[in-house]
């Protein structure tokens, strides 16, 4: 009887689990399976079969095996913060839920590196570093899990100083569909460059679980710099903001954070944070160095942006009124799905060379002023990335249409030749 064969092997796939991770490191609960079979994003659920919690790589190794054995699906799920719905069992299968492993390894404050577990978030590892004179940089929207972030090759504010996860990642372990662990670099070693044999490490920096499963990282650290300068700046169009992104870039300024906000973001992001900046294009910037150089950085930009129309200069240098600042960055996601209750946001993620930038941004505004789409553009403008996070009615079949005919024309093949583009669409399901 075949049902009956499948109900033996289910009972031993999961008795193997149990044995493994205890009666309490195994769900096949409803709320357990469902809370992970969704992330931040606007796709629909989709659980998984069941959810183990490994406390260890041994745990997660002796897992894989049971599960490569009886070639059931494997999902990595660290805190659920993505926004392209890839914690998402489309064909069933097990999620290995990895926030039991949460330790911070190995700090060496004079290697400037540090080893961590998958529980482990950006804001808890900061935290922990604080006292050291050392911090991580890389700072996406979320406070994701850090084995995460490596598998998504996870960018941020600070991309255009200090580099995306990366630049940043120098080892990793990884246990492979069959249980095998590998060490990306070699185990125990923490290598600041090497030329020796194949680069796994970027190899599975960006892999997002289709290669193993990432349960250590070693990160690179920097030193807190002696002076941080936060400003904001306001200015009359769209081409007269990223014109002066581009040519602060080209003056040489050593930026350490540079992002574009138009006025819907930027209105947006005044109700959902309680702010008051004006309703026009913006630039959010910082500057980090020693005080000399903070102030040479200042007065450089300071010109440049004035040049281009720039005004309405509101500083920040103490670190509650920076932090503020920043969070109101971070919190563009949900400041854009607030300006319509009860609609979805999905993001449209567009990279092209810093000389097309200009143009690329003006086109695509003008394109949603004329569609009458609600889509607040922010981006990373520093590294020629922005974002246009499209929020839309999930129930209304007209609007969706023309957001997935807006979407087409961001990423149509001429542009594509023409401008290097890269886009990702985060499909409306």
């Amino acid at each position: 009887n075949c049902d009956l064969l499948k109900a033996a092997v289910v009972d031993s796939v999961l008795s193997a689990f149990r044995s493994i991770c205890g009666e309490d490191g195994v769900s096949m609960g409803g709320a357990v399976r469902e809370q992970h079979g969704r992330d931040e994003s606007v796709h629909r659920c989709r659980p998984p079969d069941v959810v183990v919690f490994p406390r260890c790589v041994e745990e997660v190794s002796a897992l894989a095996k049971v599960c490569h054995k009886h070639r059931l699906p494997i999902i990595p799920f660290g805190t659920g913060t993505g926004l392209e719905g890839g914690v998402g069992a489309v064909k069933g299968g097990v999620s290995f839920s990895l926030r039991n492993m949460e330790q911070i390894l190995d700090l060496h404050q004079e290697d400037f590196d540090v080893t961590v577990e998958p529980g482990v978030t950006r804001k808890t590892l900061n935290a922990y570093l604080r006292d050291t004179g050392l911090w991580f940089p890389v700072d996406p929207g979320a406070d994701a899990s850090l084995c995460g972030m490596a598998a998504t090759s996870a960018s941020g504010t600070n991309a255009v100083r200090y580099g995306t996860m990366r630049e940043n990642v120098v080892n990793l372990e990884v246990v492979l569909a069959d249980g095998t662990i590998i060490h990306t670099a070699g185990k125990g070693r923490r290598p600041r460059k090497t030329s020796a044999g194949y680069n796994l490490t970027n190899l599975f920096v960006g892999s997002e679980g289709t290669l193993g499963i990432i349960t250590k990282t070693t990160l690179r650290l920097y030193g807190i710099p002696e002076a941080m300068v936060s400003a904001v700046c306001s200015f009359p169009s769209v081409q007269a903001a990223v014109d002066s992104t581009v040519q602060i870039l080209q003056a040489g300024v050593p930026i350490a954070r540079i992002e574009f906000l138009d006025d819907v973001m930027i209105d947006a992001c005044n109700k959902f944070s309680s702010l008051s900046y004006p309703v026009t294009p913006t630039l959010f910037l910082e500057f980090h160095g020693s005080e000399r150089s903070v102030e040479e950085q200042v007065s450089t930009t300071a010109d440049i942006t004035q040049s281009n129309g720039g005004a309405d200069f509101q500083w920040a240098q103490d670190v509650e009124t920076r932090n503020q600042l920043w969070k109101a960055r971070h919190d563009a996601w949900y400041a854009a799905q607030a300006l319509r209750p009860g609609c979805k946001a999905y993001a449209t993620d567009v990279c092209v060379p810093l000389s097309r930038l200009p143009q690329i941004i003006v086109e695509t505004k003008k394109d949603l002023i004329e569609n009458k789409l609600t889509g607040p553009i922010a981006g990373h403008v520093g590294d020629g990335n922005f974002h246009c996070l499209m929020v839309v009615d999930p129930n209304d079949p007209e609007e969706l249409h023309s957001v997935h005919l807006f979407s087409e024309r961001l990423a149509r093949p001429e542009l594509l030749d023409e401008h290097q583009l890269q886009f990702v669409l985060s499909a409306y399901e």
